[in-house]
């Protein structure tokens, strides 16, 4: 299209800027211009001359000139025809096109040096029909073609209209191209000359071109060059994408390279770098970092690979980051331990009532690491009941002996990357659990608790408790390898305590790593001391209540904890406790006063009717009905077991939730009570006859275990004989078939269990005898014990 430069070109030029007429309706004008037959011709290399167009040409052959300067000196007018080859320097006739333009000189220029250059108007359209002569320069004889008639069809105003639309849209696409040539294009009001315009601005090739001025019908040569514009246009738009897009990205990067310039400069200002100073600092840390050899080099490596490596790369972070670790983590730093066993076990004692098994290897291991001076830490775990303080006391533990201290909640937990990390390859990626508490604390020794060990989830694809048979393990964890620090580490000084509520639930070879230590819940008088030491202070500093002077007697503790409460622990006699706080609160802040020493009849108040009631526990009504002590994970329990005989079919039926080792107690109970029946004075009869019916209470609750298979065979020999079982009387213990008792586990709950409950007299294994034995005398107090081998003692002892 439109070309910027107004330079005079050449007659062997290719590009040129049209020089736009004042009055673009000469052609009116030229009806009465005279042409002759025979005219000077012009030829021109690589471009066509349309009817109505101005062109600068500057000639520059001997011939052309000559034939210029002939013309010029008669009539101005000369034929300009376009050659078929521009590389020709001396065409011949048959080297020009046949189809040309009737050219007026406008103005004829000599130039300094020599040259020649003259501004032609094209007048109208010819046919050379024979040359006359070659020397000194082309004459032809010439057929003039007839003005173009515009058409009266409809379209063709659209034809022109379009013609407009799609130069303007070129030359919009088109940067050389100036925007005055959009302006100069809306005024064209004649249909011939805008399309004679738009022709010779065309960026297309000469013979495009020459067939456009060889067409004769003005509307066929208007469809045609509509065609050619729609394919410049698409060229266009083309163009103009490849040049945005690659304008944009040089744009962008000349943005950041300006920004960057300029954060530089801000840095220099500032006294250098700031990436350049954290490395400073972190090689500065090093220096002065106790570590083993292996993390030296590896830190060494890193550190070089991050001062060749641009801030901005993500691989920045995440290498400063690992480096980061690696300097805060307490390679070979460890809290001196404090050796000092009477302050040790003092500080025990003052935190944590009772527990005496505990508190014993705790000192047991401070003496060995005292007089040793290093040994392996052992693995402890504490296993009982919830809410008896066995986290706290992994806290206390810690404060006694002087290390740090740091918890691990296990609860949930499904997968072991939480315990061993993530790779660095990951997003998001972060050390293990274990590595953060040990970078937390700031020390290679500390106590470590992992809460709720038995409560670890596990899916298909990972198993964490398998990942903690490394920590686990004195004799590995001294090199306990982390996926993102991608070191080993030595976690043998560290003391870890792991807390569990069930044993069972815990995978058998990590159960093996473990120091087992049981401990069972509270006794009445425990708790009690356990409220006057810590809770009822903590309650009441809570509420806002330590200066207010009131008092809770032993009495109505008990009242308390037999009343409102039914567990090993002491959480619920917390929240009871905490309710009778804020009853006192509201009182001192409405009466400003409160009752110096609480009444049963005040937490009746408070606390409202007693929830649970020893009554039902006391007294069996009804002949069949025995009491059994079982064992759960939030502690020991009372069940009763009921037996009934109905008329009918032989056979028995098990109701209320059992498993199936407890229905093979039932099954073994009646067969050995079967085959003894003469012995206890039942028909044997009876059992042909009777459809026999046991039902343990509360059927929601799963029930199973081998420990009730004495409290069955009771409740169905007091069924069959009809005699009432001894109230006040609790049972545990595994039968035969031959009628022995053999000995159970959880006996400290159990016991514990009656003693809450109100019960005077308990029977179990004399193998049993041992656990008893263990329990403090003071807490069953007022209990009587018969230890027994056989079921026949059982029932003498039992039945009324």
């Amino acid at each position: 299209m439109l070309k910027e430069n107004l330079f005079f070109r050449s007659e062997d030029d290719t590009d040129f800027m049209p020089i736009i007429p004042i009055n673009e309706n000469e052609g009116e004008q030229d009806k009465n211009l005279v042409i002759p037959d025979i005219l000077p011709i012009l030829p021109l290399r690589n471009t066509v001359l349309f009817p109505g167009v101005v062109l600068p040409i500057t000639v520059g052959r001997d011939k052309s000139i000559k034939a210029v300067n002939d013309a010029y000196k008669l009539d101005k007018l000369i034929g300009v025809l376009a050659q078929k080859d521009a590389n020709i320097e001396e065409p011949t006739p048959g080297d020009l096109c046949s189809i040309g333009t009737v050219a007026k000189i406008v103005k004829l220029i000599k130039m300094p040096d020599g040259g020649t250059t003259i501004i032609i108007q094209g007048k109208k359209r010819f046919e050379l029909l024979e040359m006359q002569t070659e020397d000194p320069y082309f004459k032809a004889t010439i057929r003039l073609f007839e003005d173009d008639v515009l058409p009266v069809a409809e379209d063709f105003n659209a034809y022109v209209s379009s013609i407009k639309d799609l130069a303007a849209q070129i030359i919009h696409l088109s940067p050389n191209l100036p925007t005055e040539a959009s302006i100069i294009l809306k005024n064209i009001e004649n249909p011939s000359f805008l399309i004679n315009f738009v022709s010779s601005n065309l960026n297309s090739d000469l013979v495009e071109k020459q067939s456009l001025l060889e067409i004769n019908d003005i509307y066929k040569r208007a469809e045609h060059l509509i065609h050619i514009l729609n394919r410049e246009l698409q060229f266009a738009e083309l163009k103009d994408k490849v040049t945005n897009k690659t304008r944009t990205e040089i744009d962008k990067q000349q943005r950041e390279y300006f920004l960057q310039q300029q954060l530089n400069s801000i840095k220099d200002e500032l006294g250098g770098d700031s990436n350049d100073r954290e490395i400073a600092d972190m090689k500065k840390k090093a220096e002065a970092k106790k570590w083993p050899e292996p993390a030296k080099t590896l830190f060494k490596k890193g550190i070089e690979k991050l001062e060749r490596m641009n801030a901005s790369t993500p691989d920045y972070s995440i290498v400063y980051n690992h480096l980061d670790l690696m300097l805060d983590l307490p390679w070979e730093d460890y809290s001196a331990d404090n050796y000092d066993l009477k302050n040790a076990q003092n500080v025990l004692d003052k935190d944590h009532y009772g527990m005496s098994k505990i508190k014993s290897r705790i000192i047991e291991y401070l003496a060995v690491l005292k007089l040793k001076g290093d040994m392996k830490s052992p693995i402890l775990c504490f296993l009982g009941p919830p809410g008896i303080g066995k986290t706290s006391l992994g806290k206390s533990i810690a404060h006694a002996i002087g290390r740090k201290y740091v918890r691990v909640s296990l609860g949930g937990l499904h997968d072991e990357s939480e315990l061993r990390g993530h790779r660095k390859t990951y997003i998001g990626a972060m050390p293990g659990r274990i590595i953060q508490q040990i970078r937390k604390c700031k020390s290679s020794n500390p106590v470590m608790i992992l809460d709720e060990i038995d409560k670890i989830g596990t899916d298909g694809r990972s198993d964490p408790s398998s990942a903690l048979l490394e920590v686990l393990d004195p004799e590995q964890n001294n090199s306990f390898y982390d996926n993102y620090l991608e070191l080993e580490y030595d976690l043998s000084k560290v003391l870890f305590i792991t807390t569990a509520n069930n044993i069972q639930n815990i995978q058998p070879a990590l159960r093996d790593r473990l120091e087992i230590i049981d401990l069972s819940g509270y006794a009445v008088e425990e708790k009690v001391e356990i409220a006057k030491r810590h809770l009822i202070p903590k309650q009441k500093e809570a509420h806002g209540l330590n200066k207010i002077n009131f008092k809770l007697n032993d009495k109505l503790l008990e009242k308390i904890i037999e009343s409102y409460t039914r567990e090993s622990g002491v959480r619920e006699l917390d929240r009871q406790l905490a309710s009778i706080m804020r009853f006192q609160a509201k009182e001192f802040a409405i009466k400003n006063k409160v009752k110096n020493v609480l009444a049963l009849s005040d937490i009746e108040k408070i606390l409202g009717p007693t929830r649970y009631s020893n009554e039902i526990y006391k007294t069996a009504n009804m002949a069949g009905v025995a009491v059994g002590l079982a064992w759960t994970y939030v502690g020991g329990d009372i069940l009763f077991i009921e037996a009934i005989l109905g008329d009918g079919k032989a056979e028995m039926k098990l109701t209320g939730n059992l498993g199936n080792v407890m229905k093979e107690s039932a099954s073994t109970a009646l067969s050995y009570l079967q085959a003894n029946a003469r012995k206890f004075g039942i028909d044997p009869e009876q059992f042909a006859k009777k459809t026999i019916h046991i039902h343990v209470p509360e059927g929601a609750t799963p029930k199973d275990g081998p420990s009730a298979g004495v409290t069955m065979l009771t409740a169905l020999a007091s069924a069959f004989t009809g005699r009432k079982v001894k109230p006040y009387l609790a049972m545990t213990g595994e039968i035969t078939l031959r009628g022995q008792v053999l000995p159970v586990g959880g006996i400290k709950e159990k016991v514990l269990a009656a003693k809450r409950a109100g019960l005077k007299e308990i029977i179990m294994c004399a193998t049993n005898e041992k656990d008893v034995l263990e329990i403090d005398s003071s807490f069953i107090k007022g209990v009587q014990f018969h230890f027994v081998k056989t079921m026949q003692q059982v029932l003498e002892l039992a039945l009324v």
